[in-house]
């Protein structure tokens, strides 16, 4: 059973997004560097958003290569498939996207794609494994990443940290409520402008 990771890009204080939902300068490490992840012409992965392919430091590159080769589903809420409507399709990495959401696919959304609704995190996640086989099911942090974590359903968490102080805004372990013990990390890994970090979920 693959291992299912909830991952995000994080401010230093914590925030995925500020309280717009907007990412600020969380993610320019994913483009200011000298060693592409993908192909421009790369169909697997989307880079509508950016019209450029990823360009990270050499330091990340083989990292964020293995991570995303390994994923097989994302787990998301329902708030970031209706902000990027759901990637038109075509998740950013892995094959399927099972989302959060007690609101049904939209009608007629992209019939093609393999995506799949579930009305809570439990059903999500049981989803996930049965897409993912053996292969990573990366949960996206926030509200619902941290009820996935609260349930004990996540196997690791991982972190790249921008060295940028948001404030407010979106929090990375959403509205937790108690306390998460996690192991050392065992990946660290310095890129620019970005720390990789991943922790195992104590048990």
């Amino acid at each position: 059973m693959g291992t299912v990771i909830m991952h995000n890009v994080v401010s230093v204080d914590g925030f995925i997004a500020d309280k717009n939902d907007e990412v600020g300068p969380l993610h320019e490490w994913y483009f200011s560097g000298d060693t592409p992840i993908t192909p421009a012409d790369d169909q697997q992965y989307d880079h509508s958003a950016v019209g450029t392919a990823f360009r990270v430091s050499h330091a990340s590159a083989p990292y964020v290569r293995a991570t995303w080769d390994s994923i097989g589903v994302i787990v998301m809420g329902r708030t970031l498939f209706d902000l990027v409507n759901g990637w038109e399709g075509r998740p950013p990495v892995g094959d399927h996207v099972v989302v959060v959401s007690h609101r049904p696919k939209p009608e007629g959304w992209h019939p093609e794609a393999s995506y799949h609704f579930a009305e809570d995190v439990t059903t999500a996640i049981s989803t996930a494994q049965e897409l993912a086989g053996d292969r990573t099911i990366a949960v996206n942090a926030g509200q619902v990443g941290a009820q996935i974590l609260a349930a004990g359903l996540v196997d690791e968490v991982a972190m790249d940290v921008v060295p940028v102080v948001f404030g407010s805004g979106k929090r990375f372990f959403g509205g937790i409520d108690g306390q998460v013990l996690l192991r050392d990390p065992h990946v660290v890994i310095q890129g620019e402008r970005v720390l990789h970090l991943r922790y195992e979920v104590a048990r």
